[in-house]
C-alpha cells in the first residue's frame, strides 16, 4: 500500500512528520511517499536508518500556510506539497493522502481533484472520541460550518459506514446533536432533518444532548461542522485540563506522591485513551478518494496513527460502502434536495401551495373558531365610522379647489393667433402648429385624469352625505355651495 504524506503541513513539519512516517513504514510496512521540499525532507530522513524501509521523496517547492485561503491554495499553489500529495491519489500514484496542514485548503483541493461520490454533495470530517463504552464517531468536525438538512442526512450515512467498518460497531446507533431529546427541540436545521432521519433505514434513535458524547448512549453523533469543531476542541482541552488537575493533586505532599505510584498504571492508560494523537486524523468522507486530515499540532505519534487510519480506510473500501448504503438508506436524496431547494420553495410560495405534509392542516392563525351564543350577546353593537369634523372640512375644501381647477382646464386653450406678435418666439410656421397641437393634447390628458379622479372620489363618498356647515372661521372662498332640497 502506498500512502502520500504532506511533509510540510503542520506546526511541527517537517521534523515530526518525517519521524512519524518513518515509524509507520517500520511498523506497518507501507510504502510512504514524502511530498515536500526535497532538501529539507532528506535532511530529516538522514537522522534515521531508512535503508530497509520503503520511503520515497517527491519534490514540492511551495507550502500551503495555515492562514492561506482555500482559493489561494487551489489556484496559486499548485506546486505545493498538499496539492501534489492529494493529486497523487487522483492519478493512482498513491492509495491515500495524509496531511496535517490547512483543513480548508485540503478539502477544497480534494473536492476538485477527486470529485464527490455519487449522491454526496459535501464532504465531512469524522473523528473518533472515547466514551464509557469504548468509542463513538462525531461527524462533521469542521469541514462545513453552514449546512442544509440534506447534508446532515449524508453525514449520517457516512458516519454509519465509518463506525461500522473502521471502529467495528455492528449496527451503530445514530443521534442528532441538539439541545434536548424531545423531537420539538432544536434549531430549524435539526427540526427539518429529524423526520427524514426517522424514516430512513439507519439505526436513528433520536436527538443527542451534549452529555451523550461521553456517556455511551450513541455510537454516531451527527452535527454541522461549526458545532462539531467546538465539541472536539472542548473535549481535547478538557482532557489536558484534567491531566493538569491530577498532576497538581498528586504533587501536594509525600502521601499524594505515594498514592500516585500506586495508581500510575491506571492513569497512564486513561491518558492514552484520552489523547487525540492515539486516533491520528479525521478522514475526509464523501470524496472519491481517501484523504486524512490530521491535527495541526500533530507530532510523530499522531502522524503514524493517521497513516494507519488511511490504510484502514483503503482496506475497508469506505467509499464503496458509502455509495451502496446511500442508495439503500431509505430516502431519496435527489428528491429531497429538489424539494428543499430555494427555487422549489419559491415557485411553491408563488402558487400559494403548502408543503405536502401541511396540505391538510391550517396554521394556527388561519383557524377560526365561532364564538358561543352567550359570548356574542356581550359584544358591543357595531357603530359605523364617522369622519371627524376637521377632516370633513379639509376634504370639502380640497374638493372645491379641484372643481375650480377642472373649470380652468375645461376652458378653451388660448390661440396663438390671439397672442401679441412680440410675445411669440421666432419659430417656423410648422413648428408653431406642432407646439399648439401638443399643448392641446396635454391639456385634454390632464383634464381626463382629473375628471377620472373626481368620479372615483364621488363614488367612494356616501350618497346621503351633505356639505359641512359653515363656521365663522370659514372664508367665502372656502364655503360650500348651498344644497338643493
Amino acid at each position: 500500500m502506498r500512502i502520500a504524506v504532506d511533509a510540510m503541513g503542520g506546526d511541527y513539519a517537517p521534523e515530526a512528520i518525517v519521524e512519524g512516517a518513518v515509524q509507520a513504514a517500520e511498523e506497518y510496512g507501507f510504502t510512504i511517499i514524502l511530498v515536500g521540499q526535497e532538501d529539507r525532507v532528506r535532511q530529516e530522513l538522514a537522522k534515521y536508518k531508512t535503508d530497509h524501509l520503503s520511503i520515497e521523496v517527491r519534490h514540492a517547492p511551495d507550502i500551503v500556510e495555515m492562514h492561506d485561503l482555500p482559493s489561494v491554495a487551489l489556484r496559486r499553489k499548485k506546486e505545493s506539497s498538499l496539492h501534489k500529495a492529494i493529486y497523487m491519489t487522483k492519478n493512482g500514484e498513491a492509495d491515500a493522502a495524509v496531511s496535517a496542514g490547512n483543513t480548508g485548503a485540503g478539502m477544497a483541493i480534494a473536492k476538485v481533484a477527486c470529485r464527490m461520490l455519487e449522491g454526496v454533495e459535501r464532504p465531512a470530517l469524522a473523528t473518533v472520541i472515547p466514551n464509557v463504552n469504548g468509542y463513538m464517531v462525531l461527524i462533521d468536525v469542521g469541514a462545513n460550518v453552514d449546512c442544509k438538512p440534506m447534508h446532515l442526512l449524508q453525514f449520517a450515512v457516512m458516519g454509519h459506514v465509518y463506525a461500522q467498518s473502521v471502529v467495528g460497531i455492528e449496527n451503530p446507533r445514530i443521534g442528532l446533536l441538539s439541545v434536548g431529546e424531545e423531537d420539538s427541540k432544536g434549531n430549524t436545521l435539526t427540526k427539518e432533518v429529524f423526520e427524514p432521519l426517522s424514516q430512513s433505514k439507519l439505526n436513528f434513535i433520536g436527538n443527542a444532548e451534549g452529555r451523550d458524547v461521553f456517556n455511551g448512549r450513541m455510537d454516531v453523533i451527527v452535527c454541522d461542522g461549526f458545532i462539531g469543531n467546538v465539541v472536539l476542541k472542548v473535549s481535547e482541552s478538557l482532557a489536558k485540563t484534567m491531566g493538569l488537575f491530577m498532576k497538581d493533586a498528586f504533587s501536594k505532599n509525600w502521601r499524594t506522591k505515594l498514592g500516585y505510584l500506586l495508581v500510575k498504571p491506571g492513569i497512564e492508560e486513561m491518558k492514552t485513551r484520552m489523547d487525540y494523537e492515539e486516533y491520528g486524523g479525521a478522514p475526509l468522507l464523501g470524496i472519491n478518494g481517501v484523504v486524512i486530515i490530521s491535527h495541526g499540532s500533530s507530532k510523530a505519534r499522531a502522524t503514524k496513527n493517521a497513516i494507519r487510519v488511511a490504510a484502514e480506510s483503503v482496506t475497508h473500501h469506505i467509499n464503496d460502502q458509502i455509495v451502496e448504503i446511500m442508495n439503500a438508506s431509505g430516502f431519496d436524496l435527489k428528491s429531497y434536495a429538489k424539494a428543499t431547494s430555494i427555487w422549489h420553495q419559491l415557485t411553491r410560495s408563488i402558487r400559494h401551495e403548502p408543503p405536502k405534509d401541511q396540505k391538510d392542516e391550517l396554521h394556527p392563525h388561519e383557524q377560526s373558531t365561532p364564538l358561543p351564543a352567550s359570548d356574542t350577546a356581550s359584544l358591543p353593537e357595531f357603530q359605523p365610522y364617522e369622519e371627524p369634523e376637521q377632516e370633513r372640512k379639509y376634504w370639502w375644501q380640497k374638493k372645491q379647489r379641484h372643481a375650480d381647477s377642472l373649470k380652468e382646464a375645461d376652458a378653451p386653450a388660448p390661440s396663438l393667433a390671439d397672442a401679441p406678435a412680440a410675445s411669440l418666439p421666432a419659430l417656423p410656421e410648422a413648428q408653431e402648429i406642432k407646439d399648439a397641437e401638443r399643448f392641446s393634447e396635454e391639456s385634454r390628458d390632464v383634464t381626463s385624469q382629473k375628471k377620472s379622479w373626481w368620479k372615483r372620489r364621488e363614488a367612494s363618498r356616501p350618497a346621503n352625505e351633505t356639505a359641512p356647515p359653515s363656521s365663522d372661521a370659514q372664508t367665502a372662498d372656502d364655503a360650500p355651495p348651498p344644497t338643493k332640497e
